[in-house]
């Protein structure tokens, strides 16, 4: 499979520029950046740690995604939908591990989607998109009385808040409720906030260090708590899994597709 990746001058870029190295049946044909950026026209192996592959970074976007049957994207919202859109021109798959997407991005994706793949998810690794699915089946188990927190902690240098895989566990755990997050969510609190509502999903930011990431649930009752977490140790997982997933997407349908596809989750 003839994949690109954008974004690849930077830490993510790199680390899928390794995992494409070290996965059987794929290859990297194109390594994008900004024009301007001033890794072009170097060897993506070598900026990646790598012996050279004979791939120059470039910023012709339109002509990489001409030449590939797949996209890696870990970029920013605005740039992951402009990538979604020359996806969708040439009809290749679009992996997007971008986090910070507000709905207009989404409905940007939702466009590009019913003209080739996407799978778009806030964490690619296994284990979190495992975590979801508990989370998803604990929150339909217990009633509203039952409090959902979500605590996520990363290092000093990220930028949005809260993280993608926090937002993944908080929509599972309203899926599981079978209501709207965006009607139930609570993002920090300060100062004099009075009780907390019945029914609401909270979230908690912490930021420092070099923490790649660290989140937990909590489901909190009346004399006793149940607390789901997931530890991330190096990031070079998520890079795996977005290979995973472009493997996996070769080939399928438009439309809008998750890691629990992947991974064959949404049955648990």
């Amino acid at each position: 499979m003839r994949l690109v990746v954008v974004g690849a001058a930077g830490r993510m870029g790199r680390m899928l520029i390794r995992a494409i190295d070290q996965a059987e049946g794929c290859r990297l044909v194109a390594a994008v950046e900004r024009p301007g950026a001033a890794s072009i026209g170097e060897d993506a192996g070598l900026l990646a740690g790598l012996p050279p592959l004979g791939v120059a970074m470039t910023d012709d976007a339109p002509a990489a995604f001409a030449a590939a049957d797949g996209v890696l994207d870990f970029t920013a919202p605005d740039a992951t939908v402009a990538f979604a859109d020359l996806a969708a021109q040439a009809r290749i798959l679009h992996v997007v591990g971008t986090t910070g997407l507000e709905p207009a991005h989404l409905a940007r994706l939702a466009a590009a989607a019913t003209h080739t793949p996407i799978i778009r998810s806030g964490n690619m690794s296994l284990g979190v998109n495992l975590l979801a699915a508990l989370v998803r089946k604990v929150a339909a188990t217990l009633g509203t009385d039952w409090d959902i927190e979500i605590v996520e902690m990363h290092h000093r240098m990220k930028v949005d808040a809260p993280s993608g895989t926090a937002v993944l566990l908080g929509e599972a755990a309203a899926e599981g409720r079978a209501v709207d997050l965006a009607q139930q969510r609570v993002a920090g609190r300060d100062g004099i906030t009075g009780a907390r509502a019945p029914g609401m999903i909270g979230f908690a930011a912490l930021r420092g260090g070099t923490v790649v990431g660290d989140h937990k649930v909590i489901f909190a009752g009346a004399g006793e708590r149940l607390e789901l977490a997931h530890v991330a140790e190096d990031r070079s997982l998520f890079a795996q899994g977005a290979v995973k997933a472009a493997l996996w997407g070769r080939g399928r349908a438009p439309g809008l597709y998750s890691m629990a596809d992947v991974l064959g989750l949404d049955t648990l």
